[in-house]
């Protein structure tokens, strides 16, 4: 037993006898101790063979080494002081070690769980962060992949205005050549037109002018 164990006891036992003026003793070593009716060996027992290690309230002493004690029953009676002891049997310290041994194994085997599990949320939380880490890059990547389309696409749109302005002033000069071409086709039909006209006028001329040009003969009749 180590010593604060030991003071611990000790303690406990001064305010046993202190809250109720009496204290625990134990029976000595390898014995079965007579409880007797009175401080003497001729008293009756009332209660026998108490084993080795047990505990009793001790109520009084006298002085003919005799002490009255009341055991684990609750009988009240006498036994010889010499036979009791202040602190627990070695067999009863050894038992006391081993479940102080057993209680401590039992702490240290919790500790370790705890610590096993406090590990592996350490090592899962690593895993998390590094996780986060390549999942920080890729959304870095994604951003810059989307800022490269973002100004791509203003590229576009500026690009798609400048190539509506051209298509416009296409249209526009399409549109001059359309009305410049129907203006020349109209001509070309007026001057058709005017050519078929003088054509036909010069035909109707030359049917008049041709039977007066020919000669006319004579009848034979005078010649």
């Amino acid at each position: 037993m180590t010593p604060f164990r030991l003071l611990v006891v000790l303690v406990f036992v001064f305010s046993s006898i202190a809250a109720a003026q009496a204290r625990t003793v134990w029976v000595d070593d390898k014995i079965y101790l007579p409880v007797r009716s009175g401080a003497g060996s001729q008293f009756r027992i009332i209660e026998n063979a108490v084993p080795s290690g047990t505990a009793m309230e001790l109520l009084e002493s006298d002085q003919n080494g005799y002490s009255k004690v009341r055991t684990t029953k609750g009988t009240e009676g006498w036994v010889s002081s010499q036979y009791l002891s202040s602190t627990p049997i070695a067999a009863t310290q050894l038992k006391k070690a081993r479940q102080d041994l057993e209680t401590a194994q039992a702490e240290v085997r919790q500790m370790q769980d705890v610590l096993a599990n406090v590990t592996g949320e350490r090592d899962n939380l690593q895993n998390s962060e590094s996780s986060l880490a390549d999942r920080s890059s890729e959304l870095m990547a994604e951003l810059k992949r989307i800022r490269d389309i973002a100004a791509s696409s203003i590229n576009l749109e500026r690009r798609n205005g400048e190539l509506l302005q051209e298509n416009q002033k296409i249209r526009n000069e399409l549109e001059v050549l359309t009305a410049e071409n129907e203006r020349m086709e109209a001509g070309k039909e007026s001057d058709f037109m005017l050519l078929g006209a003088g054509l036909v006028l010069g035909g109707v001329l030359l049917a008049l002018l041709i039977p007066m040009l020919k000669p006319t003969r004579k009848s034979d009749n005078w010649a």
